[in-house]
């Protein structure tokens, strides 16, 4: 099976190094005016369109739009960038605790039908309680589980073309309909503790880990697929990623080095204090992958895995870093252990798109590992220059 391959739309904001970008959300909250807040490229539409633009160009096949309090609304954003590209899809992340399902659903029909068929949805059930009080959920982590099983029933049977009735303990709906649907969007699901992985391997499309080495990727991979042969069910498995990749390696690390040569020890440790506190199982793992060091050895997890970014950003915390051939060799080794689908980004996000664009692209379609349909709709780059038009960061 051949791997496909997204990028990451920046709605908090872009920039050269991770404080730049907007990392550190919780410790800026804990310390307005320290001069922690972003520096770098705001996220305004025009620049979003760039970074859309340079991930349909460069080969991607779709972008993620995160969700929380730090971003801006996932839904409306891709809307008005789905008129910037006319081939990339949008991987629309929400929380179920946010809205019905049965509008979740229409939501989708309608973005299935003014974008011709180019939406993917992207479910988080939350895993902070804080976060969940700033939208009025006050379900605890098992229920807002729960409650994520019986909203995928409802959105699923909503978009099926008949009235759907289903009562649950936590949501019903008598007659759920999203008229007009064309191909209902895929689902993708991401989550670490057991409650996430029932929810996985019973709706999930796409099954999602953040990304941790290889072999434990390919342990995921194992236990969703065993959850879901209960269900009679075969989803696929992604891992969400950064990149940084060069055509020399030694540039690569240098680069991915810059991106936290900005943060002292004291904004490390408030981000890591955060962090450490999650009740996320996943986010747990990723503090634990480096345990708070900043030195290469220490953040070099596996080979060409460096755990930098997860010094001082929360959920996804690790990046492939080297030269193209590296990179693709990484990629390939996930590979091996089930994942097929990347859910990539890379620091400012229009320039790393071009980068892997017209690097890693290039070995992995030689290897084999990138069908025909993955080719960009037009070359990353204009007689040997690179396509940029970005702001003075």
């Amino acid at each position: 099976m051949t791997v496909a391959l997204h990028w990451y739309l920046p709605t908090h904001g872009d920039g050269r190094t991770l404080l730049e970008a907007g990392a550190a959300t919780q410790a800026r909250q804990q310390h307005r005016g320290s001069g922690l807040e972003s520096a770098g490229r705001p996220a305004t539409l025009e620049y979003l369109e760039q970074v859309a633009r340079a991930a349909q160009q460069a080969g991607f096949d779709a972008a993620l739009t995160p969700t929380g309090t730090w971003c801006d609304d996932a839904w409306i954003t891709t809307a008005a960038l789905s008129q910037a590209v006319d081939r990339l899809r949008f991987l629309v992340a929400f929380r179920p605790g946010t809205l019905s399902p049965t509008l979740a659903a229409q939501q989708a029909a309608t973005f299935q039908r003014v974008t011709g068929g180019r939406l993917l949805l992207n479910i988080v059930t939350g895993g902070e309680d804080a976060e969940q009080r700033r939208f009025g959920d006050g379900l605890s982590k098992d229920d807002r589980y729960a409650r994520t099983d019986e909203f995928l029933t409802i959105l699923r049977g909503a978009l099926q073309g008949e009235p759907f009735d289903f009562r649950g303990e936590h949501l019903w709906a008598d007659g759920a309909l999203a008229i007009g649907s064309p191909e209902p969007p895929e689902i993708y699901f991401g989550g670490a503790s057991d409650a996430a992985l029932r929810v996985a391997a019973k709706h999930a499309d796409v099954a999602l880990t953040w990304g941790v080495p290889p072999a434990a990727a390919g342990r995921f991979v194992e236990r969703v697929r065993e959850l879901a042969d209960e269900h009679g069910r075969e989803p696929r498995f992604g891992v969400r990623l950064h990149v940084v990749t060069r055509d020399d390696e030694e540039d690569a690390w240098r680069a991915a080095e810059a991106l936290i040569a900005d943060a002292d020890d004291e904004t490390i440790a408030g981000a890591q204090a955060n962090l450490s506190q999650a009740a996320s199982v996943g986010q747990r793992r990723q503090v634990a992958l480096h345990g708070g060091r900043r030195d290469r050895a220490s953040l070099e997890v596996h080979p060409h895995l460096w755990a930098g970014v997860g010094l001082l950003r929360g959920g996804a915390g690790t990046a492939l870093v080297g030269n193209h051939e590296q990179v693709a060799d990484l990629i390939e080794e996930y590979h091996d252990h089930g994942i097929t689908e990347f859910i990539l980004s890379g620091y400012p996000h229009v320039e790393e798109a071009y980068a892997f664009g017209d690097g890693v692209f290039p070995v992995l379609r030689r290897r084999g590992l990138l069908g025909d349909d993955r080719l960009p709709a037009e070359p990353a780059t204009d007689g040997g220059r690179t396509r940029l038009q970005v702001p003075a960061s």
